[in-house]
């Protein structure tokens, strides 16, 4: 065949380090990393274990249960592309409704008398997402670094600074995102700033 055009190779997103990429996407996911959290928290301040538990679940259901069925719902329906909302312009009304029930789980918390640092974490979070209706406006910050970041930082002041040596996955975390393409690095290192930085300034001083 001569002076046809010559056909380029398909280049396809593959291979180990994309595969690692997605499942550390996965299992550091916001919906994850917070449910984790509040469990931890909840046992950890708790008089009784299973008192523990049973705030923990609730508070759950309201932080990440809510918001994360309306996401899996809204990509059910076609409204939303994927459950991490990867396109920017989408994000407004998930997490509209995930500020909605956090504050209608913290109002409900407060009622029952739940443990000072589960309220704290949840008013943490009310103001996580404040930051994230805000900032999403007009730019794509990464709410998986903020909320690993500050994932790292309320359990360092729950028990202690010695948990400072997880600080590397907080980088691996940030590795994934920008690999799959779904961030940039200054919207990885923004996102960890901002979580570290309400993680510190209010769960700190209300626990």
């Amino acid at each position: 065949m001569g002076g046809g055009a010559k056909l380029r190779p398909v280049v396809t997103r593959s291979g180990p380090g994309l595969w690692i990429a997605r499942l550390v996407t996965e299992v550091t996911a916001p919906a994850v990393l917070v449910s984790l959290l509040i469990l931890t928290v909840s046992w950890h301040s708790a008089r009784r274990p299973g008192q523990g538990l049973v705030w923990g679940l609730l508070a759950t259901i309201f932080v990440t249960g809510i918001p994360f069925a309306y996401i899996v719902g809204g990509v059910r329906r076609g409204r939303l592309t994927d459950h991490h909302v990867g396109r920017r312009e989408q994000r407004r009304a998930p997490l509209l409704v995930g500020l909605g029930s956090v504050a209608a789980g913290l109002a409900l918390l407060a009622v029952f008398g739940a443990p000072r640092p589960l309220l704290a974490l949840a008013v943490a979070g009310l103001v996580g997402l404040v930051v994230a209706v805000s900032v999403s406006h007009w730019w794509k910050m990464s709410i998986h670094s903020a909320v690993a970041a500050g994932t790292l930082v309320i359990l360092m002041l729950t028990f202690g600074p010695r948990l400072v040596v997880a600080a590397p996955l907080l980088a691996v975390v940030g590795w994934s995102r920008v690999r799959l393409k779904d961030h940039t690095v200054a919207q990885v290192l923004a996102g960890g700033a901002v979580g570290a930085l309400i993680a510190a300034a209010v769960f700190g001083p209300l626990r």
